[in-house]
């Protein structure tokens, strides 16, 4: 696929994450509040782990399967969250995944930056659909995704297993041809 792409956004800077990242990383990803409201998280989130995440991003990409976007914010340039596309190719789709940092919470920078990936995703990668799901415990992320323009399409029960525990999922979702209709003002 070429070179990491970067977007320029209002108060961000997505662009892949670098090795330098790897302690912002490690210092928000390893809160406990984070990991609880995501997957894909684990806590404790010990030493190597973001080198390990961070070093696999290039090689995904290069293989057309996905992209993860590091979050900087233009004011502080402090890394702030991730951002990020699991691609099916077969099926041109994509799973939207985002993380923002516990200090960063409720300033709009999830909303923010998977609104300008929705765009590159349909854009530049040219995908049909792109859709996410949300714990339900975790409403806040639902609101991310209604504020992009996306409906929710169901319920998945105990689709998820997190810490022992198995967890219902809103799955939400938005073709191309919807954010097209959204974004021709």
């Amino acid at each position: 696929m070429g070179n990491y792409p970067e977007i320029k956004t209002e108060r961000l800077m997505l662009r892949g994450f670098q090795p330098s990242d790897a302690p912002e990383v490690q210092e928000l990803a390893g809160a406990f509040e984070l990991a609880e409201m995501t997957l894909n998280i684990p806590h404790p989130y010990r030493d190597g782990m973001a080198e390990d995440w961070i070093n696999g991003h290039q090689k995904v990409f290069d293989e057309g399967a996905g992209v993860v976007f590091a979050l900087i914010d233009f004011q502080s340039e402090k890394l702030v969250g991730a951002v990020g596309l699991t691609i099916t190719k077969r099926f041109s789709r994509a799973e939207l995944g985002y993380w923002v940092g516990k200090p960063f919470w409720g300033k709009g920078f999830a909303t923010e930056a998977s609104r300008a990936v929705l765009k590159y995703g349909f854009e530049g990668l040219q995908l049909n659909k792109i859709y996410a799901t949300h714990m339900t415990r975790n409403p806040a992320s639902g609101k991310v995704m209604q504020k992009i323009g996306m409906d929710q399409e169901g319920l998945l029960k105990q689709h998820a297993l997190k810490w022992d525990q198995y967890l219902d999922l809103a799955a939400y979702g938005i073709l191309s041809t919807t954010w097209r209709q959204q974004h021709a003002k």
